[in-house]
């Protein structure tokens, strides 16, 4: 039986396509539930900061506001844990891929408030977190094809951590500190 580090650790080059690497490769090596445990407040913390009015910033012409980009963040890990649950349950049914800009264009988050963002990706994260708690050794490991690609739910796990990652240090990058400027 392997041990629960080896199925709790990051997933093979195999387990996803390559495109996802750069989300894997941001997160550490070490227990997945404690990495989306604690990374998650860090993320709200540095969003509560921000004044509301913040929260219809964008860095660039064209590009989502900082509530739009959770909205974002939001909406992905839904999708992800979504397919994270099918696959671990042995669905084998091809999961669709899903348009991000379409999801932000139609989603309701420039009329919502950036403390009510906040909230809700902490309940998302929540309820990701219950989701990846109950599962055992064996829906981990399991496969299946999400967006034409095979994927693990090992996989989806580091994806969702590592895609707030990447969002966190646009936030810092991009959004804060050219909204100080």
């Amino acid at each position: 039986m392997k041990s629960k580090i080896s199925f709790m650790s990051k997933p093979e080059s195999d387990e996803y396509v390559p495109y996802y690497g750069k989300y894997i490769s941001l997160v550490p090596d070490n227990d997945i539930l404690i990495t989306l445990e604690t990374q998650w407040p860090q993320t709200t913390t540095i969003l509560s900061a921000r004044k509301e009015a913040e929260g219809d910033f964008r860095y660039a012409p064209g590009k989502w506001s900082l509530k739009e980009a959770l909205g974002h963040v939001i909406d992905s890990e839904r999708v992800f844990s979504y397919r994270a649950l099918r696959i671990a349950r042995n669905d084998k049914t091809p999961i669709e891929g899903f348009e991000q800009d379409d999801y932000v264009k139609f989603g309701p988050f420039r009329q919502s408030s950036l403390a009510a963002l906040i909230e809700e990706f902490s309940l998302v994260r929540k309820a990701t977190l219950s989701l990846f708690r109950g599962l055992d050794e064996a829906a981990w490991t399991r496969r299946g094809v999400a967006n034409k690609n095979e994927v693990s739910v090992r996989a989806i796990a580091y994806i969702i951590a590592g895609h707030e990652l990447h969002h966190r240090r646009i936030f810092q990058e991009k959004y804060f500190l050219a909204s100080a400027s």
